[in-house]
């Protein structure tokens, strides 16, 4: 294996001291513009890069943000990205930990303090609530997409995004509406609590199935429409995956979407719009999501907040109207 060039190969090759090559790399005062130069050459000739982890220790901070996410999860890569942007403004740094079937969120959780982040954005987490204030009484913890008492919480107003969904449908003439279920998903309590009070509002039947959070769990709740022979008007899906799922489904088997029954999805994820979807949908605002949760983390690892009651900072969404939802023809 090759070996990585030092600061002692750079002041070789720039034909300097070590002291002096340390000087320019760390961009401080002591050298001239044209020993800069030479030892900027040097670096870049033999392929040297500052260790930015040597740099940190030595300042007794990494300036690193924990973030865990579900893999697979389009809307959390919209978060992801979010945090990524928010993080540079700040001058922090972000460390990744993926949460997969083969890899719990406890185990990323504990990837990221052993790399030493400063502190933890956990999105979407699903670990129990006094787990969570356990781990927000050791490190500074944002968790993100779920309220969680005692820690703090960036989020969507789920209930009203359910609402404006509902509203939408209604005022398209629909009656019976399909509601398909996110389960114990974050979020999921809420938007099922915006849908019923909508429905309640409307004077509609509840028509609550099981749904989920994938186009596998969405196919399934619209094969057993089809079985039932009785199709609602429109179904309103927990999230875009699940809706996409319904979709599917129904365009292979002949069901003309939104002419027969229209479909709604929920997060706004970068399939929802292609041309050949065209999903109407519930959009949240991820870089503003993002950007909260991540000035609030800068804020306790900075010392601007210490102790003290945990926020509960919540956005409201926006619905998307696209080619997916049409006025009822019943």
């Amino acid at each position: 294996m090759q070996r990585r060039p030092t600061l002692a190969d750079v002041a070789e090759r720039a034909g300097v001291s070590r002291a002096l090559v340390s000087i320019v790399m760390r961009d401080v005062a002591g050298a001239s513009d044209q020993t800069r130069e030479r030892v900027r050459r040097a670096a870049d000739a033999i392929g040297y890069r500052p260790d930015p982890r040597a740099r940190r220790l030595r300042q007794h901070r990494t300036r690193l943000i924990g973030l865990t996410f579900e893999a697979g999860q389009e809307f959390h890569a919209d978060l992801v990205d979010g945090v990524y942007l928010a993080a540079d403004t700040q001058g922090y740094d972000v460390v990744l930990s993926a949460v997969t079937p083969h890899r719990d969120e406890p185990r990323a959780l504990r990837t990221l303090i052993d790399d030493r982040c400063e502190g933890l954005v956990a999105i979407g987490s699903r670990l129990p609530a006094r787990e969570l204030t356990e781990l927000a009484s050791r490190v500074p913890l944002v968790v993100l997409t779920r309220r969680v008492r005692g820690v703090d919480a960036v989020r969507s107003d789920d209930v009203a995004g359910a609402m404006a969904g509902m509203e939408h449908l209604v005022g398209l003439g629909h009656r019976r509406i399909v509601y398909l279920d996110g389960g114990r998903a974050p979020g999921a309590a809420e938007r099922l609590r915006g849908y019923r009070k909508a429905a309640k509002s409307a004077q509609l039947p509840e028509m609550v199935c099981p749904g989920g959070l994938t186009e596998r769990e969405g196919a399934a709740a619209a094969m057993a429409m089809l079985e039932s022979r009785q199709l609602p008007e429109a179904v309103f899906a927990f999230n875009d995956r699940c809706a996409l799922g319904v979709l599917d489904v129904f365009i292979r088997s002949g069901v003309p979407v939104p002419q027969q029954v229209s479909v709604m999805g929920f997060d706004d994820s970068p399939l929802a719009g292609l041309a050949h979807i065209q999903l109407t949908t519930v959009r949240q605002d991820s870089a503003g999501l993002a950007s909260a949760a991540v000035e609030r983390m800068v804020a306790r690892m900075d010392g601007v907040v210490t102790g003290g009651s945990a926020v509960d900072i919540v956005r409201r969404p926006t619905l998307v109207v696209r080619g997916s939802t049409a006025a009822s023809t019943r």
